[in-house]
């Protein structure tokens, strides 16, 4: 596979700030990329179960407009652990939808929303703490009511790290299966990049050497080192009868596959999720009219 990864810096590589962030600019090998197709022989993550029966704690939001039912995946622990703690602590009664998009997902889990005054734009609150990633894709997707934690974006948060109460629910869109190709294509490239990003940063100290001795040979001879560790250790995942066939007849919001968390998914409720996406909202996406979670009921807690 001819991966193409840019220079960058002088001839490979370049530092971003203070905080030694390294940045790649990576595209595609047109040949490679016209060879990759979408798979559906993958057995691995062809789960047909039923989500009523997979393992895991189930909770019902109750909301202003009515009762949302949610599995959690014991496969993302840390998240489902943390959900559960927050639950636990009434952490979620009162806190408001505070950003909705139609055909996208609805949004919530802001502290500052709260007591939040008409009009005041949120989003930003927090708990003064990240959850380290649990993203187990291909498995969990963002298909039509999955559950996922929300984030700051990769410039700031490289290890994807998500907020601690902030989530969504995905309504998405539906997609055909050329649109689903090549939404699979772009997120195999992001998880290129991803991985070259990350190990440029750990060879930090080793790559600021070599700018400051203008050694531009050894400086290319890392670059290909680490694009040949990339192209060795990111392969690109096949999409599931199971994942075409959600996207295509319920749909979701594949763009976020491979990037954010999925950490539960609705079991029920899924109009009420419908009702909040079509609510009027603002210009910074929050309903004019508040959209509340009463309070949070445990049905079962494994």
């Amino acid at each position: 596979m001819n991966i193409i990864l840019k220079a960058v810096s002088s001839a490979a590589v370049a530092m971003l700030g203070s905080s030694m962030l390294l940045s790649a600019a990576m595209h595609e090998d047109t040949n490679t990329l016209n060879q990759l197709s979408m798979t559906k022989e993958n057995s691995s993550v062809n789960d047909t179960r039923d989500p009523e029966s997979i393992p895991g704690p189930v909770v019902e939001l109750k909301t202003s407009l009515g009762n949302i039912r949610l599995k959690l995946y014991d496969e993302t622990p840390l998240h489902r652990d943390n959900f559960m703690k927050l639950v636990s602590e009434n952490f979620y009664d009162s806190v408001l939808f505070h950003r909705v998009i139609k055909d996208f997902m609805i949004q919530t889990g802001d502290p500052q929303s709260k007591n939040a005054k008409q009009g005041q734009q949120l989003g930003s609150g927090d708990l003064g703490y990240t959850i380290p990633a649990e993203i187990v894709y291909p498995q969990y997707y963002n298909k039509y009511g999955a559950l996922a934690a929300a984030r700051t974006a990769d410039q700031v948060n490289p290890e994807r790290r998500s907020s601690a109460s902030q989530f969504y629910i995905v309504t998405g869109n539906k997609f055909s299966e050329s649109q689903l190709n090549q939404m699979r294509d772009r997120i195999f490239q992001t998880q290129l990049q991803s991985y070259f990003q990350n190990a440029c940063r750990q060879h930090a100290d080793e790559i600021r050497a070599l700018q400051a001795s203008n050694d531009t040979l050894a400086l290319e001879s890392l670059r290909q080192k680490l694009i040949a560790e990339t192209e060795n250790n990111v392969k690109p995942e096949p999409m599931s009868d199971r994942m075409v066939k959600d996207y295509t007849t319920i749909g979701g919001a594949p763009h976020l596959d491979a990037q954010y968390t999925v950490f539960g998914e609705v079991i029920s409720g899924m109009d009420i999720v419908d009702k909040i996406q079509n609510v009027a909202t603002d210009r910074s996406d929050r309903p004019l009219d508040d959209i509340r979670i009463l309070g949070v009921e445990v049905i079962r807690k494994d």
